[in-house]
Parts: C-alpha cells; structure tokens; sequence
C-alpha cells in the first residue's frame, strides 16, 4: 500500500488513452494527502512558442519536454515537502527521462506505474474520449515497442485491459509501494 507517511512520488504513464489521466484521479483522490499533477497542462503553461512533445523542431521540443520535465520534479518536491503525495500523469516514453525524473527527486522514493493494456485498447478508449480530449496520434507500434525495450525492466507493467478505472486505481493505491519501486 502507498504509505502517506513515506515521501512517495508516484508517476503514472502508459500511451495515449491507457487511462492516466482518469487514473491519477482516482488514485490521488484514495489517498488522504496526495496533488495530480498533470504533466499535459503544465506543458500547455507555455503559450507564446509552445511546441508538443512530437512537434517541430526537434531540438525545441526536447527543450520543452525538459522544461516540463523539471517544472514537474520541482512540483513534486514542493508537495512532497508540504505532507502530499505527488500523483504525476505523464507520458514517460524511455529510460533518459526517467531517469532525470529521480535524479531531480533524490529525496523521494519513486514508484513508478506503466498502464499497459495493449494498443488495441488505448486506440479504442481513445475513440470514446470527448472530442476535445482525443489525441490524434498513429505511433502506437512505435512507441510500444521504445517503452519496453527502454522501460521493460524498471516499475510495474500493469495491464489494465479487463479493469475498470476504479478497479486499476484500488490497485495501484494497495500494489504500487511493493510493486514500483525504482530504486
């Protein structure tokens, strides 16, 4: 079980539409103290010269990525320190990045949650969304297959496929102390 009592960070991620964002609602919404931090609004603080984390050019989106990266981490720690567990929802696509997530939270014990039910799945929830909420994207295959040669080994591969929301989030609240440990 997340212990409130422990600096806990716990970072969701997974491809568009395996369920982070409801996720980490409910998730955060289990525990007594805990913040969502939504790592796609706080890229979206950016307004004059945004670029996504897919756009062009390349090196000014890795730059924003970092950005957001770091703004997150610094967010983090700041509830952390106030007695609130920091619920991140963000797409964590390989080991560089996670591993500058902990770096930037040496203090805290990370646990790390990869919402995995399958492409199938994600496209079709993604299909369900409100369409204010839909992510047009069409590199599932490829980001699949980054993720588990990058990530495969590290945190808790969770296939959700047959769970409803609030099954995953009961879950994640009960398994992800003893399951998601990055170090």
């Amino acid at each position: 079980m997340i212990d409130a009592g422990t600096p806990y960070c716990l970072i969701v991620t997974g491809m568009p539409g395996a369920g982070k964002s409801t996720v980490t609602r409910l998730v955060a919404e289990r525990l007594p103290r805990s913040a969502r931090l939504d790592g796609d609004f706080v890229s979206r603080l950016i307004v004059s010269g945004r670029v996504g984390a897919l756009g062009e050019p390349a090196d000014e989106a890795a730059r924003q990525v970092e950005l957001c990266n770091r703004n997150l981490c610094t967010l983090a720690d700041n509830i952390s320190d106030a007695g609130f567990t920091p619920v991140i929802d963000w797409v964590i696509p390989d080991r560089a990045q996670l591993d500058f997530f902990t770096s930037l939270l040496p203090a805290r014990q990370v646990l790390f949650v990869v919402l995995a039910p399958g492409i199938e799945v994600c496209r079709y929830r993604n299909t369900i969304r409100a369409p204010r909420e839909r992510f047009d994207f069409d590199g599932y295959e490829d980001l699949e297959a980054a993720m588990k040669r990058e990530l495969g080994d590290r945190g808790w591969w969770f296939d959700t496929a047959a769970l409803t929301p609030e099954e995953t989030a009961d879950r994640v609240v009960r398994e992800a102390g003893r399951r998601a440990a990055v170090r």
